[in-house]
């Protein structure tokens, strides 16, 4: 990332002159993508080689890689989701990432369910361009999906997707403490996020907020609206509250309490309005080398 956009370590959380991020966000979503848990932020996967002081020919290619796993207990839906990713960014500007989630949901008829990701983000506009300080980062990106949900047969649904988004990321400073904002429209055909299936295409609304008390730790939350599927499916909105601690300039850790609706919503023969699989605790662990 350029010299516009944000850095957040344990020894800094600043407008980084001539840096790239560090530890802290964006961190791998839930689908790998960089983000927060549910939704993507504008800001690109990955670190500088090196100690970071200085600009290298390798870091103007390719970042270093960056990796997330995640931990969803929703139990009072009898859920356990487990998700890993895998990201980078080239040229400064394109992110590529990869994710594998695994579903056990005993309730849904499965016993587990696999579902694969790959995503690719473009920042069109850095943060604070044009000498300005006021400006947010803007992004586009897109994530195929893929559920081997055998839901997908019985509901009559496709097992593979593609969503498409737009996001703009901005970190305030003037503010007593430092806080992020982030919001954008989402393009997408999911059913329960897409681990159930896809159906019809519509567009939601989406953002996050988070606040830096301390230099190594953010607290926030993330909203994302539902997105109607066609024939009476509609997802219910999902929000998170969560704490991330930026350990080292390397590790983050993140705890979070999740709500995704009412989970007899789904459970109930039909019943395809508002579709939800409860709410529980997440936990991530984040990795950049």
């Amino acid at each position: 990332m350029n010299a516009n956009i944000i850095k957040i370590s344990l020894a800094s959380i600043a407008i980084a002159e001539a840096s790239v991020l560090t530890a802290g966000v964006p961190l791998n979503n839930l689908q790998g993508t960089g983000g927060i848990a549910f939704n993507p932020l504008a800001y690109t996967a990955g670190g500088p080689w090196g100690d970071g002081e200085s600009e290298s020919t390798l870091d103007s290619i390719v970042s270093t890689p960056q990796f997330g796993a995640w931990y969803v207990n929703l139990n009072d839906a009898g859920i356990d989701w487990l998700a890993a990713s895998a990201a980078l960014t080239f040229a400064n500007r394109v992110e590529f990432s990869a994710g594998y989630g695994l579903v056990n949901a005993h309730k849904y008829g499965d016993k587990s369910i696999n579902t694969y990701n790959l995503g690719a983000k473009l920042r069109l506009l850095d943060e604070n361009a044009f000498d300005t300080s006021w400006l947010p980062a803007v992004a586009v990106g897109g994530v195929y999906k893929y559920t081997d949900s055998r839901t997908v047969e019985a509901l009559k649904l496709d097992d593979d997707g593609f969503d498409a988004y737009a996001v703009a990321s901005k970190l305030i400073t003037q503010t007593p403490v430092p806080v992020l904002l982030s919001a954008g429209a989402l393009l997408s055909d999911e059913v329960v996020n897409g681990v159930v299936g896809h159906n019809d295409y519509n567009v939601a609304a989406f953002g996050n907020i988070d606040i830096l008390p301390a230099e190594n730790v953010a607290i926030g939350a993330e909203y994302k609206q539902g997105i109607d599927a066609g024939d009476g499916i509609r997802n219910h909105d999902y929000w998170d509250g969560h704490v991330a601690w930026f350990v080292t300039d390397s590790l983050t850790l993140v705890a979070a309490f999740a709500e995704t609706g009412d989970k007899d919503k789904f459970y109930r023969r039909g019943s395809t309005k508002n579709l939800g699989v409860g709410s529980g605790a997440v936990f991530s662990l984040q990795y950049r080398f």
